[in-house]
């Protein structure tokens, strides 16, 4: 190839990789973004972020990482929302300190996220654990960076069973099932898995989230758990001032419904709860179209 017939070819890319860029979709051009924050602790968190405009933040449950909410990032991506999907710390590809589990900490984290991402005007989305966090960031944070909430399956706003709070779950009842965790995890995983999923969830879905809960150091997920059990929330829960969505399955066997969305709805003034029936606990795994429907339509609000 001779040299002018080089530097036609190079110019000829060069403006069709310019034309390409101009015409592209929002969503195409994504701006390029470090995929690790930096706690408090100097602990190294990974972030998913992809998309342009308003941020969706999605903190998820106990012992999964942000992969699981791909469904969502694809689809909020299309309709021009930026998502921002962390992996907790010990969990995913984030490092695994040996400390750091507790709730205040884990929650540092978050505004750690917010903060180096620059979100603001955020709708703060969480399910299961991730609830917990979210409305303890509201309580010790405050709303200034968040437009709205939205609570999956939650944990909120207290599981144990005291003398305020007695149709609650016996601490008793708690500390044998971590113990069973600690003795075999995998066999706990096994024996509680039939609820956990609906029927008709694949296989190849059920091997893809026991392969990433057993990812988790077993001190991790236990002092994690540690966590969603013994936070009592009901403060935070009562004094959020954001429009709030809670959605929850009927048939949720880790955090039933009366227990926990239902009290939830009942604190959060104004809030709107829709309950899926038949729904179990991972609702974006097993109910992910429609979920994704109901954010939607609650964004556009």
């Amino acid at each position: 190839m001779s040299r002018r017939t080089a530097l036609e070819t190079t110019l000829l890319e060069t403006a069709l990789a310019a034309a390409w860029s101009a015409s592209a979709p929002a969503a195409a051009q994504q701006v390029a973004r470090s995929p690790f924050v930096t706690a408090k602790d100097g602990t190294k968190l990974f972030v998913q972020d992809w998309g342009n405009g308003k941020p969706v933040l999605l903190l998820t449950a106990w012992t999964f990482d942000g992969s699981t909410w791909g469904t969502q990032i694809v689809a909020l991506n299309e309709k021009g929302f930026r998502c921002i999907a962390p992996d907790r710390r010990g969990h995913g590809r984030s490092e695994m300190p040996s400390s750091g589990y507790d709730l205040d900490t884990l929650t540092d984290d978050v505004a750690a996220i917010i903060e180096a991402c620059d979100l603001r005007d955020v709708t703060l989305v969480g399910f299961s654990m991730g609830t917990v966090e979210a409305v303890n960031y509201l309580a010790r944070y405050g709303s200034d960076r968040i437009a709205r909430l939205v609570l999956v399956a939650p944990t909120t706003p207290f599981l144990v069973k005291t003398e305020d709070n007695p149709d609650a779950v016996p601490k008793e009842m708690i500390e044998a099932d971590n113990a069973t965790i600690a003795r075999d995890f995998a066999k706990w995983i096994a024996a509680n898995e039939a609820p956990f999923f609906t029927a008709d969830t694949p296989e190849i879905t059920r091997t893809w989230i026991r392969q990433m809960m057993l990812r988790v150091p077993l001190p991790v997920a236990l002092a994690c758990r540690q966590t969603i059990s013994f936070s009592d929330l009901r403060s935070a829960a009562a004094k959020i001032d954001r429009p709030t969505l809670i959605l929850h399955g009927d048939k949720d066997a880790s955090a039933p419904l009366p227990l926990t969305g239902a009290k939830t709805a009942q604190l959060i003034k104004g809030s709107k709860l829709i309950v899926y029936e038949g729904g179990p606990h991972p609702l974006p795994l097993t109910h992910g179209e429609r979920l994704t429907a109901d954010v939607l339509a609650f964004m556009a609000d």
